[in-house]
């Protein structure tokens, strides 16, 4: 059975919508794993940077603060997105989950009528968080976060974890990633309601 099909052979009710959230701190590695489950899936992948950057491009001086509230503005948009699908829809959601009140996701989630939840969380040292950080300083638009954020991801990389709203499987970035054990674990959590 290739992954497509598994994925769709664990669909819950037709009725039900589902959402994967691909959970991590900024570098950790959630947008390939995102991507790798969209491309295995079919599911459609949203994420925070994907909607936000278009407005960066298009607005100048974008600052760490105009860039947080674009972000808080493209999370808010996800949750419109999910809200507007018909029921059946699945969707991935790239996203920096712990840097929204926990309270304001489960709002979210119950105003979108999401019925199944599973989260991805991807675990990073921040060390290695702050490796791939300063990599991609290069290639980041005007308004990210530059090197002056590098102790900041460190320190958060110590303290972040998971929502644990639903259930969980932990992405250890340190080591070997089998995406397909990560498209195995999603189909059969979303069986699982939150």
């Amino acid at each position: 059975m290739s992954d497509r099909q598994l994925a769709h052979a664990h669909q819950d009710s037709p009725q039900s919508k589902r959402v994967v959230m691909v959970n991590g701190i900024p570098a950790s590695g959630k947008s390939s794993i995102a991507r790798a489950l969209a491309n295995a899936t079919g599911w459609p992948l949203l994420s925070v940077d994907g909607i936000k950057e278009p407005f960066m491009q298009q607005l100048e001086n974008v600052d760490r603060v105009l860039n947080r509230r674009l972000g808080l503005a493209s999370y808010q948009a996800i949750w419109h997105i999910v809200a507007s699908a018909p029921p059946g829809c699945t969707f991935i959601v790239d996203a920096w989950f712990g840097s929204q009140p926990e309270q304001r996701l489960r709002e979210f989630l119950q105003g979108a009528e999401v019925t199944a939840l599973a989260e991805i969380w991807c675990h990073i040292s921040g060390e290695l968080a702050a490796q791939r950080y300063t990599s991609r300083l290069a290639q980041r638009l005007p308004g990210h976060p530059g090197a002056e954020y590098i102790p900041e991801l460190i320190a958060l990389a110590e303290c972040a974890g998971p929502m644990k709203i639903g259930p969980v499987f932990i992405v250890d970035q340190m080591g070997d990633i089998d995406i397909n054990d990560v498209i195995s674990w999603t189909g059969e959590a979303l069986n699982k309601s939150y």
